[in-house]
This record gives structure tokens, sequence and C-alpha cells, in this order.
């Protein structure tokens, strides 16, 4: 490309829905729905991997007693978090 040309202007996808008429917007709410519409609940899994991984790594500087345990409390959070993705209702 030379110093002198123009970048060609970029495509833009469709902005309105097909089923719009020409002229008309939709409600906003049709226009572009947030995703994902539905949001897990909370839950206090993850905070409790996070403590495993923490004393696996604290362990292996220390004792390999803080390594067990905190593999253990992975193990234990890890099937919990699952467990409660895997029975989520849509």
């Amino acid at each position: 490309m030379n110093p002198g040309e123009e970048l060609p202007a970029p495509k833009q996808p469709d902005a309105l829905p097909s089923s719009a008429p020409a002229g008309e917007l939709p409600p906003p709410g049709h226009r572009y729905p947030a995703r994902p519409v539905h949001l897990p609940e909370p839950t206090y899994w993850p905070f409790f991997l996070a403590i495993g991984i923490t004393f696996i790594g604290w362990g292996l500087i220390s004792t390999w007693l803080i390594t067990v345990g905190g593999v253990i409390v992975l193990i234990i959070s890890l099937i919990g978090w699952i467990n409660i993705l895997r029975h989520e209702q849509d």
C-alpha cells in the first residue's frame, strides 16, 4: 500500500433485524439482546478452588501436609462447582 492511498471503509453488518420495517427501529430489548441471557447462581466454589491452589503452592515451598490439604480442597471444590453447573436449569 502506498503512503498516499486511503484505507477501504470497513464493512458494517446490517444493524436492523430483517423483520423491522424500513425507517422504524424495533424495541430496544429486541435490537441487541444481552448475552448471556441466563447467568448462573453465585457460589462459593471458585473461592475454595483458589484456596486449594494457594495451599498447593504454599505446601510446595513448606511441607507436604499443606500440599495434600490443598489437593483435597481443590478436588472437593472442583467436584462441587462442576456438580452445580451440571444441574443448572436453563
